[in-house]
């Protein structure tokens, strides 16, 4: 005879708390997403076009203290190799397996090597914390409304690569922005399925722990670049 843990008493007390059905449970939360959906749909009026979006999104990054720029898909890498050449970055850690990392690669400088995260991380943990001066990584989306970009780890892009190097360049493409995390959750069907862990960023890393001085890099990048690529007519004047 088996014995109940505490988990199994707490979840009994909480299914005991609730005396529907599954089919009524279901009804219930598909009547309260829609009420909430109409609550954020009302705030936030009609939807805004993507030129707005790319605009909000370079604004509130901006003010965040993110370096942003606006361009299309066909000069974006260019416009990053040059950059990196100019901010005497040696090691870029990026996914080639990724369209978007083999573009970059295809245009870096031999000034620039690139690293993959092709390797247990306690086997190079030391080399990636002293050597590697920027990582490059693509959104899964962006937040108009507050310059918050969306990332999916995985096993090419772990989380690493947006936290580690001094440096995090991510490049986020205009029609994945949404005007605000209910729209991207709603949109993306985020219920379905979540993946394992979601990253936001908003800006740099910073602080005000120590005497209330803000400080950047303390916990993550000192430096947050951004790259949004824009289709025809989608750019931010």
């Amino acid at each position: 005879m088996s014995t109940m843990t505490a988990r199994d008493r707490m979840l009994g007390r909480l299914r005991a708390a609730v005396p529907t059905s599954g089919a009524s449970l279901a009804a219930d939360t598909a009547a309260l997403d829609h009420r909430i959906d109409i609550h954020f749909d009302s705030r936030r009026g009609s939807p805004p076009d993507i030129a707005a979006m790319v605009a909000s999104m370079q604004a509130a990054l901006t003010a965040s203290h993110a370096e942003v720029w606006c361009t299309d898909a066909a000069t974006w890498p260019a416009l990053i190799a040059d950059r990196l050449a100019a901010e005497g970055v040696r090691r870029l850690l990026l996914d080639r397996n990724r369209p978007e990392g083999a573009a970059l690669a295809a245009a870096l400088p031999a000034s620039v090597a690139m690293v993959g995260f092709d390797r247990p991380l306690e086997t190079w943990k030391a080399e990636l914390f002293d050597t590697v001066d920027a990582g490059f990584t693509v959104a899964r989306s962006g937040l108009a409304a507050t310059g918050t970009l969306v990332l999916a780890p995985d096993r090419g892009s772990p989380r690493t690569m947006s936290l580690v190097p001094p440096t995090h360049i991510a490049l986020v493409h205009a029609r994945t922005l949404h005007p605000d995390l209910h729209s991207a959750a709603r949109a993306e069907r985020w219920r379905d399925g979540m993946p394992t862990n979601l990253v936001m960023v908003s800006g740099p890393s910073k602080t005000s722990d120590i005497q209330q001085t803000l400080a950047y890099g303390a916990h993550g990048p000192r430096r947050l670049w951004v790259v949004i690529v824009t289709d025809t007519g989608d750019a931010a004047q």
